[in-house]
Parts: structure tokens; sequence; C-alpha cells
């Protein structure tokens, strides 16, 4: 007698789950053709064509190629696995634990998402909303280091250097052209770069003993 309403249930499921499948597939497809040809010279219709889905569905699931190009940013953030780096702050032993924890977040983040991040960087020169997009993820990652920096005790940080000065010294050596330049340019490996960050976040930032 619940066969009939168990069948509904599981049809409603089996949809929910074919349409993020097919976001999944036009995410990926507009990922390989931004980064490959350009953000400019990719159409939307071609995105289509490469997910295997008709011009329309795009439409539906993204509304225009800016909110293609949103779904990429939001991919990207997934790739850090943010909820992992919030445990890991959590749960670090000390200071130098927490930079750690946030130095291995940004290295999954660039190894992982790294075209994403300079195909919005680039294609922001000419879509204000892409650059918008892109300076939105910039703040983003400067609020939860200063939420971090401005929850430690005086004088955890090195004499002369408040939580501002601290997120602006992060971001300068944390950053995607830091990492592409040492691990495409000079032959480092991922984990090389984040135990070098690690290192000079502690050296630079943090008061001795802290």
């Amino acid at each position: 007698m619940d066969e009939e309403p168990a069948r509904r249930r599981y049809e409603s499921l089996h949809r929910t789950a074919q349409a993020q499948q097919t976001g999944a597939q036009i995410a990926q497809a507009a990922r390989e053709l931004f980064v490959a040809r350009g953000w400019a010279a990719t159409t939307v219709r071609e995105v289509a064509r490469a997910a295997g889905v008709s011009t329309p569905t795009v439409y539906a699931v993204y509304g225009n190629k800016s909110g293609l190009t949103r779904a990429l940013a939001d991919s990207a953030d997934l790739s850090g696995d943010l909820p992992r780096m919030i445990d890991e702050l959590e749960t670090a032993a000390g200071p130098a634990g927490q930079l750690a924890a946030m130095a291995a977040y940004d290295r999954r983040l660039f190894e992982r998402a790294g075209d994403v991040i300079t195909l919005l960087r680039e294609a922001g020169r000419s879509e204000p909303a892409l650059a918008q997009l892109y300076s939105e993820g910039r703040r983003r990652a400067d609020e939860v280091r200063g939420e971090v920096f401005g929850g430690w005790p005086i004088g955890t940080l090195r004499i002369g250097v408040g939580s501002a000065e601290a997120v602006d010294i992060y971001g300068a050596l944390c950053n995607i052209d830091v990492f592409t330049e040492l691990t495409a340019q000079r032959g480092w490996t991922p984990d090389r770069v984040q135990q070098w960050w690690s290192g000079v976040l502690v050296r630079d930032l943090l008061a001795a003993g802290s």
C-alpha cells in the first residue's frame, strides 16, 4: 500500500540527484573551456554542447554566463575544504598550528582550483562583474584571517605588527602567484610550498614563544 508514495519519494530524490549532476557537468565543461580558450572567446552555447545539454538548460541552471563563473568560484571555494580548515583551527595547538591550518587550506585551494582563480582575475580585467567576484573572494579570505588574528591574546603577534598588518603580510606571502611561481616555474612540490609558508608565517608574524 505504501509502494506508490515510496516510488514518488524516490523519483524526487532522483530528480534532485540528476539536477546536481547536470550542474556539475555544466560547471566542469565551463571550467575546461574558459581555461583553455578564455572567458571572452567561450559562448554559453559551446558550454552547453561540451556538457551534453541544451543551451536553455544552462540558462535555467545558472542564469547567464556570469552565473556560470560564479558557480566556478563556488566550486573553487569547495576545493579548499573550508570545513576541514575550521576544524583544524579549532583543534590546533596554538597560533603556530592555526597558521599551519590556514597555509594548508590555501595550498589545497591553489593546487585544485588555481586555474579558476587565475581565470577570474584575468577575465575581470574586462568584465566588471567578474572583477567584483574576484575581489569578493579576496575580501572573504582577508576577513577570515583577520578574525583568526584578532582572536589571539595580546602579545601573540610580533611587536609592531597589528591584526590588519598581519593580514597584509599573510596575503603577500600566501597567494596564487607565489604558489604558481614556486610550483610551475621553480619545481617546488605543493608540500614544500605549504611547509615553507607555515615556517615563514610563524617567523614573520608571531612573537618569540607564541
